[in-house]
């Protein structure tokens, strides 16, 4: 994954932890899954526009 190893993974965790906090993780988590999702979506329905 990106050429990081556990090490640089636990510290980048920390980081985050100690930036937004454990609560604001999940929801930070969530919305760069749904960002990723509609980022997808567009894509694949501009494919389907330009196949027609």
């Amino acid at each position: 994954m990106f050429g990081l190893g556990p090490r640089e993974i636990i510290i980048l965790a920390a980081i985050l932890v100690l930036l937004f906090g454990s609560k604001k993780i999940p929801e930070l988590a969530r919305s760069i899954g749904q960002a990723g999702r509609e980022l997808r979506k567009a894509f694949s329905d501009e494919k389907d526009k330009t196949e027609k």
